[in-house]
């Protein structure tokens, strides 16, 4: 064997100097199987794909930052925006993008943002006695549409505004009205048609008709109720009613009816009434009732005794839940509070036929805002307030699932589709994206 190693490559010569004998050949081999070497370039192709797929985004990644006052409010639209009102200038932004929308500024500040009707209804801090009157702007443009001087309510599941002059109440805007209720049109303000109300009343949205709009329902203070056209304002019926305290929620609608609580030979007692012909459906002991709830399908009565939820046909008890005192439709779900420390401790998302807990919620906060049908937003702080987490609730998991962290300082926040909204204790006002799924 003869090997050169200078100034060349290296040659080894095997020759037959070995011995290999003349009739030397390629030694054999195993043979593969057909099927190897397609499913070695499928492996090589998923590793591959793997490898190069993009990173999942975070769970909640910041979409948004604002610089906010303290006082400084803010609201979420049904068509996805965020608006925001700082030193009497109201911004929208997009918040899927983040993006500036439009600004009006030397607005007078208010204390609540409401939108409804594809309008922006503003209302300044009122001092002293008078109305505080109402400004109305496009949601889509910013531009000031009209003002009025009476106070402007929203219907709900309507595009109705209505015009009024309330008294002042423990009650809630609008719901206590005296003198005259006026239809205005969202674009104009103009009014369309006029109800007077002799003296005071309580107005209240009831469904109407299967498939139709709501109509509109003053309870007046000489105990009688009368149902009104929202569309004309036409009066479509009237009834009597039995004297009682028209508080807060009373009367209530649930179940599809109107339900009124009173008294009957100074024993409690609750009757539902036809939201179409007024017509009493039934009349049942109230108990321990302190105040009529939405409940699904069923009518729910809370009170520091519990809560019964009964069938809104009969009146007749579908289920009790002797620990709760409250419960609360968010979207499609029921949530249900209470404890023996605080009626607004959740107790978990229920089953609205039944009063079955089906996740709980025991150590979390919901948020205000949808989140979307079937979900919510909930919080909890842990380890001395050291930490706050974020969570998705929602069927089909009994407990919440842990979206992240917020930072420290992150307060009065707000849920809405695939967004949270948030405060800080630094002064500003972040958006944040998130996955539902977790």
């Amino acid at each position: 064997m003869a090997t050169e190693t200078l100034g060349g490559p290296a040659v080894i010569d095997l020759g037959l100097d070995r011995g290999e004998p003349d009739t030397y050949a390629s030694p054999t081999r195993a043979t593969t199987p057909s099927w190897f070497g397609p499913l070695m370039v499928g492996l090589l192709v998923l590793v591959c794909s793997a490898g190069s797929a993009a990173p999942q985004p975070p769970p909640l990644a910041p979409v948004l930052s604002l610089s906010v006052g303290p006082a400084d409010s803010y609201a979420v639209t049904d068509a996805g925006q965020l608006l925001t009102q700082s030193f009497g200038t109201l911004s929208s932004y997009d918040l899927k993008t983040g993006r500036l929308r439009w600004q009006t500024e030397s607005l007078t500040p208010t204390y609540r943002l409401r939108t409804g009707s594809g309008v922006v209804l503003l209302r300044p801090w009122a001092n002293g006695p008078g109305q505080p009157g109402t400004t109305a702007i496009s949601e889509a443009t910013g531009v000031v549409w009209w003002r009025r001087e009476a106070s402007v309510v929203l219907i709900p599941d309507s595009s109705a505004l209505l015009a009024v002059s309330a008294v002042r109440s423990v009650v809630g805007a609008g719901r206590w009205v005296e003198g005259p209720v006026e239809f205005v049109d969202p674009r104009t303000g103009v009014t369309r048609w006029r109800v007077e109300v002799p003296s005071t009343a309580v107005l209240l949205s009831v469904p109407g008709p299967a498939g139709q709009a709501p109509r509109m329902l003053l309870v007046h203070d000489d105990r009688r109720m009368t149902l009104h056209d929202l569309g004309t304002g036409r009066l479509l019926n009237t009834a009597p009613l039995p004297g009682a305290d028209y508080g807060p929620g009373n009367p209530a609608v649930a179940g599809g009816l109107i339900i009124l609580q009173y008294e009957v030979d100074g024993r409690p007692a609750v009757s539902a009434y036809d939201p179409v012909t007024l017509r009493p459906v039934w009349t049942r002991p109230a108990g321990g009732a302190a105040e009529t709830q939405p409940c699904g399908v069923l009518v729910c009565f809370a009170g520091p005794s519990g809560v019964l939820a009964v069938d809104p046909a009969t009146g007749v008890q579908r289920w009790y839940q002797p620990g709760w005192r409250s419960v609360e439709r968010r979207g499609n779900l029921l949530v249900a509070s209470g404890s023996p420390v605080g009626v607004s401790d959740p107790i978990g998302i229920v089953d609205p036929a039944s009063g079955r807990v089906l996740v709980d919620l025991r150590g979390w906060r919901p948020l205000t805002g949808l989140a979307g049908p079937d979900r919510l937003l909930v919080m909890r702080t842990v380890d001395a307030g050291a930490r706050i987490i974020v969570a998705v609730a929602g069927l089909g998991n009994g407990q919440p699932r842990q979206l992240a962290d917020l930072p420290p300082g992150t307060g009065d926040c707000q849920a809405a589709p695939d967004r949270l909204i948030c405060r800080s204790t630094a002064g500003e006002l972040t958006v944040w994206s998130y996955r539902p799924t977790g």
